[in-house]
């Protein structure tokens, strides 16, 4: 289907140290991919230099056949972001968060208040939607973070550690969503939850100290079991060595 992200040679460094070191990777329009590591690995550094919040040091990065350093604004329109930092604004109510990411996208009129009354519903925040966000709990917020994030109904969606924070139910609607746009958003999802995601992705990724160490189509793996087999030994190795 043609590579939406392509990152070629990206180096990031942050005092001389190497957060990413000479990277290389294309995502597939429509692919679900998973990014593994350990803490430090590279994950969110990748992930933020994608979002367009970060600039590589060296290398090129082109999202949607859009080169980031010279259309970051034109980018952003097609990304939605789901963090484990909500990026919402406490003294307004969860209605408003979701109209004013709505406007800032874009958005007006009936197409607004449309997308709004839907994605309150499958975050099954109806009930809450005069609430300030400064009342809701923890999980509540994240799925209203969510809903932030598909407002717009991004082509491209960026995860980083999502599930934290998330109560069981919120992260059933996560999966939900997840499931409903496999094939029409290019999802790529920094987690250490391989076994509530590995049904769900198309691909696995593995960094390690700013290096892809591995890349592999989930069906060549065959189960979560033999993912987390393959990961155990990949850094027993590394540390051996």
């Amino acid at each position: 289907m043609g590579s939406i992200i392509s990152v070629r040679g990206v180096t990031k460094r942050f005092a001389g140290h190497a957060a990413l070191d000479n990277i290389d990777l294309n995502i597939e329009k429509g692919e679900f991919v998973l990014l593994l590591g350990p803490n430090g690995a590279g994950k969110t550094t990748l992930l933020k230099i994608l979002e367009t919040l970060m600039r590589p040091s060296s290398g090129s990065v082109e999202i949607g056949g859009l080169e980031l350093s010279k259309a970051a604004v034109k980018i952003r329109k097609t990304i939605g972001v789901i963090s484990h930092e909500s990026y919402l604004y406490n003294d307004l109510t969860v209605e408003e968060n979701l109209r004013f990411f709505g406007k800032m996208h874009g958005l007006s009129g009936n197409e607004l208040t449309t997308r709004v009354e839907m994605l309150l519903e499958q975050m099954h925040l109806e009930h809450r939607y005069m609430d300030r966000v400064s009342t809701l709990s923890r999980g509540m917020q994240q799925r209203l973070s969510i809903a932030r994030s598909l407002i717009h109904g991004p082509e491209i969606i960026l995860m980083d550690e999502p599930y934290t924070g998330l109560d069981l139910q919120s992260a059933c609607d996560l999966e939900k969503m997840l499931l409903e746009n496999r094939g029409k958003a290019t999802v790529l999802m920094a987690t250490h939850e391989i076994y509530r995601t590995f049904n769900m992705c198309d691909r696995i990724i593995i960094l390690c100290s700013g290096k892809i160490i591995f890349d592999i189509l989930q069906q060549d793996i065959g189960s979560v079991d033999k993912l987390k087999d393959l990961y155990t030994k990949i850094y027993e190795g590394m540390h051996d060595t």
